[in-house]
């Protein structure tokens, strides 16, 4: 889907070099793997920031109802802007989204998790976001998204990046929505093929 299209009704526009056949048969090749013993169990980190604008939080809101689709929960931090979009993305696809937040209550949880985790540790709360997910996609930028994308990489995870405010390296820019699921969905299959 193109980042620019918002909401369920956009309309599916396969970016350049990502082939829908071969992203078609990766969706469906999670779908089985999560509807078996094998399935993913830890949940995707869409992170991002809290006062994403419009475009960020469109592509936001696609990437995490694409992955949820395949049956994939989420993790993110659970307040606004990117975060938001992102759970009310995956919460209407009907998958399940973790925030955790960085207060001691949940106040300031969106309306679209299905778990809010207090946790009061504040911003240290993002290494515990890195470290609970298999693999991170950050959309937009921000301190707070670089620590986290920073942990994730110092974990040995992935991170997928679509339009950063800053280059991190180790870190894999993505073109766009299809990108974003392609590179996830290739880097999961890819990792049940190994065990």
């Amino acid at each position: 889907m193109s980042s620019r299209a918002a909401g369920p009704a956009a309309k599916s526009v396969v970016e350049p070099g990502v082939q829908a056949e071969g992203l078609a048969r990766l969706e469906q090749k999670v779908i089985e793997l999560q509807r078996s013993a094998r399935r993913f169990k830890q949940p995707i980190g869409l992170i991002g920031p809290g006062d994403g604008n419009a475009e960020l939080c469109a592509a936001a809101y696609q990437i995490a109802s694409r992955l949820a689709r395949t049956g994939l929960s989420l993790v993110c931090g659970g307040r606004g802007g990117i975060m938001e979009a992102a759970s009310r993305g995956a919460a209407e696809a009907g998958g399940i989204v973790v925030g955790l937040l960085p207060e001691n209550d949940d106040a300031a949880a969106n309306a679209y998790l299905s778990v809010a985790i207090p946790t009061g540790m504040g911003e240290m709360r993002n290494a515990l976001i890195a470290r609970s997910s298999l693999c991170l996609v950050a959309v937009g930028g921000g301190m707070g998204t670089l620590s986290e994308m920073a942990f994730g990489l110092k974990l040995g995870k992935p991170v997928f990046c679509l339009h950063p405010e800053l280059e991190l390296p180790g870190a894999t820019p993505v073109a766009g929505v299809d990108d974003a699921v392609h590179r996830v969905l290739s880097w999961l299959v890819q990792s049940r093929s190994r065990y």
